[in-house]
């Protein structure tokens, strides 16, 4: 008579499965610390192009029109004699400092704004968010257009144009955390118990709607340097001989099919800054969203 022998303990293959799953996560949870370094590790690059750049991006320094590698170009020389190379970061440098402070300036107005929304509500909350669907109802791109149109094409102008067409958006964001944290428990509380509204939004409504709101500033990098270009691109940006991404590409365009590199160049480096800014908003949000 067979006698039944008992199944092996499956903890065995449970824990393996755990490892391997909290392997997974580690791995990760690195490559998204990784994509987030990416922002610092790109400003300090930016910081750095005076000393990182071979020569002066505006004085010609040797033979036009030589193709990369040659004559001590790595990635060529333009019409005039001037190295791309130097151009390309510092160009790098103006369209990232241009992002992060059109960012911070939305962040700082937009989220005040939907703050104060938020955490007032009334007749307050209802005036201050039509007025924030009037900027968003028009075409951003045709409003910095025609902002930077009349102020006249520089750096600050265009910088100016951006920053008006996109607070609204961290307004709306920050005005509905605000809302949504206004209904808790603890906030109806702390109100109850006679915590002024000044304390109540800086201790209890501000801290919850930060995190999103940086995650969505992160997120908005990479667009936020397409967009800049874009307007450069226009010849809305810094007037010549100044090294801006977009309008040195719009400027060399003739040479496109003879000298690729000239035009090329400036996009390639406007396509790297637009992929590090999305690579590091991801990584952000995956982070938020596991911690």
């Amino acid at each position: 008579m067979a006698i039944a022998t008992a199944a092996p303990p499956a903890v065995p293959l449970v824990r393996g499965r755990q490892r391997r799953i909290l392997s997974l996560q580690s791995r990760s949870t690195a490559l998204n610390w990784a994509g987030v370094s990416l922002i610092f590790v790109v400003t300090l690059i930016a910081i750095a192009v005076p000393l990182l750049a071979p020569h002066d991006p505006l004085v010609p320094v040797g033979m036009p029109l030589q193709a990369p590698g040659k004559s001590g170009f790595l990635l060529g020389s333009d019409s005039i004699g001037r190295d791309i190379l130097s151009r390309v970061l510092y160009g790098i440098r103006s369209s990232w400092f241009a992002a992060l402070v059109v960012v911070a300036v939305g962040l700082l107005f937009g989220g005040l704004i939907g703050l104060i929304a938020g955490a007032t509500g009334g007749w307050v909350d209802s005036v201050l968010m039509r007025i924030t669907d009037g900027f968003l109802s028009l075409p951003a791109p045709v409003l910095a257009i025609a902002v930077v149109a009349a102020l006249g094409p520089s750096f600050v102008h265009t910088l100016v144009a951006v920053s008006i067409v996109w607070w609204p958006f961290y307004a709306r964001l920050v005005r509905g955390e605000v809302a949504r944290l206004a209904a808790r428990p603890h906030v109806e509380a702390a109100r109850l118990a006679g915590v002024n509204r000044f304390r109540l939004a800086r201790r209890h409504l501000l801290p919850g709607a930060v995190p999103n709101a940086v995650v969505a500033a992160s997120l908005d990098i990479g667009t936020l340097i397409l967009t800049l270009a874009a307007l450069s691109f226009l010849g809305l940006g810094q007037s010549a001989p100044a090294a801006e991404l977009g309008a040195d590409s719009a400027r060399n365009l003739s040479y496109f099919l003879q000298q690729w590199w000239i035009p090329v160049m400036p996009g390639l480096g406007v396509l790297v800054l637009a992929l590090i800014g999305n690579i590091a908003g991801d990584s952000l949000r995956n982070l938020m969203k596991t911690s």
